[in-house]
C-alpha cells in the first residue's frame, strides 16, 4: 500500500506542476501578439497537457483507485474523504477547461484576456490547500 501511496503522490504532483504551469502559459500566450511566439506557446501547451498533465491525471485516477479498493472499509465511512473525492472531481474539470483552452488557442479561437487567466491561474491552488488539509487532518471525521 505505501508503494500505491508513493506513486498516487508523484502523480498529484506531476499533475498539479501541469495544472500550475499551463495558465500561466495561457496569460504569456494571450498577451503574444507575434507569430513566433504564439506559434512557440501553442506547442508548448500542447505538449505540457497531453505529454505531462493528462497522463498524470490518469496515473492520479488509477494510483487513487487501487488505494481505494484495497481500504475500502475504511474509506467509505470517512467524510474528508468524500470531499476529498468532490474536490478532484472539480479539478478534473479544471484540467478539461485547460483542455479546451489549448484547442481554442491552437485553433486560434478568441479567447479570455490574460487578466482571466491571472485569476483562472488561481483555482487549482486553493483546491490543492483543501485537499491536503483535508487528507492530512482528516476533519471533518
Amino acid at each position: 500500500m505505501l508503494w500505491i501511496k508513493a506513486f498516487h503522490i508523484i502523480s498529484v504532483v506531476c499533475w498539479f506542476a501541469m495544472l500550475f504551469y499551463l495558465p500561466r502559459l495561457f496569460v504569456y500566450h494571450a498577451m503574444s501578439t507575434d507569430k513566433t511566439s504564439i506559434d512557440r506557446f501553442k506547442i508548448m501547451e500542447r505538449k505540457l497537457y497531453k505529454g505531462i498533465g493528462t497522463p498524470s491525471m490518469i496515473a492520479t485516477y488509477v494510483f487513487g483507485i487501487w488505494m481505494v479498493v484495497l481500504g475500502w472499509d475504511y474509506y467509505s465511512t470517512q467524510t474528508w474523504f468524500w470531499l476529498k473525492i468532490a474536490l478532484v472531481v472539480a479539478l478534473t474539470g479544471y484540467h478539461h477547461m485547460c483542455g479546451a483552452y489549448v484547442r481554442k488557442f491552437a485553433n486560434d479561437v478568441s479567447v479570455p484576456g490574460h487578466v482571466f487567466f491571472r485569476f483562472f491561474n488561481e483555482a487549482p491552488v486553493l483546491i490543492l490547500i483543501a485537499v491536503v488539509i483535508l487528507v492530512t487532518v482528516k476533519m471533518p471525521v
